[in-house]
Parts: C-alpha cells; structure tokens; sequence
C-alpha cells in the first residue's frame, strides 16, 4: 500500500497499518519512493550514449558502463557491498535513478565529453541537433 506523507489522512492509516503488522508479529517491509527518471529523460541519455559511441568508435555498451557510469559518476554509480568472499564492487543500475540523479549524472557525462573527449554533446533543448542525431543513429543503428 502506497501513503502520501503529505496527508494527514494517509499518515494515520499508514500508523495504524504498522500497528497492525507489529501487532501479527510478522515480518513487513517499509520502503520510500521515489520519483523514477522519465521515459523522455531515458531517451535523451541514450540517444547522447550512442552518439558519443558513434564519434569515438566504442560500443554503446562500453560508453555507458566505463564513460558515463564508472568515470563520470562513480559516486551515482558505483558501490560496495558485502559478497559471499568479501568485499565486491557492483554497479548500480540507471533504472533505479530517480530523475534529480540522472539529471546530475547527464550533465556530468556532457560536461566531461566536450572537455575530455572533444565531443559538444546537446542538451535537451536542441531539438534540432537531436533530430540530426536519431537520423544518423538510424542509418547506422545495424552497426551500433
């Protein structure tokens, strides 16, 4: 069940339910959401990723995970956690970034291709420039 803890209705039966669930003695999950990126937001990081793949050469693979996750938001991205023989090193999914990190993490990536890899990489805004680019990764997009 979802609570908006900006009503107070929903504040209260969301106590009175954990009362409940403590009352059973069974196990329950408590969890925050979060406002998941937009589906427009996903379609611009991807169309920049395969861009950038397309003028440097690498796989659009290999530009999301070592580009735009590893060296220029290793703080979003990249965790530790506790594996069956220690310490392992893991790497979050974009799918569980809400639309604030993804923001950050698509203004980290644009600001270190064009000073790094000599690449402009356009905002969101330039429409015209995007355009441009979803016609070329359509030309090319059996060999990306």
């Amino acid at each position: 069940m979802l609570y908006n803890s900006q009503s107070k209705l929903d504040c209260e039966r969301a106590k009175r339910k954990l009362d409940e669930l403590i009352g059973k003695g069974c196990f329950f999950e408590l969890t925050e959401k979060k406002h998941h990126r937009t589906t427009r937001q996903n379609r611009y990081l991807h169309l920049i990723l395969t861009y950038f793949a397309m003028e440097t050469g690498y796989t659009v693979e290999y530009v999301k995970r070592e580009l735009f996750k590893i060296t220029c938001n290793p703080v979003i991205f990249c965790r530790k956690r506790e594996g069956k023989f220690g310490i392992v090193d893991d790497i979050r999914s974009s799918a569980d970034l809400d639309t604030a990190e993804m923001t950050t993490a698509i203004e980290r990536f644009r600001n270190w291709s064009a000073q790094e890899g000599q690449i402009y990489l356009p905002s969101a805004n330039e429409y015209k420039f995007l355009d441009e680019i979803e016609i070329e990764v359509q030309k090319y997009k059996d060999y990306l």
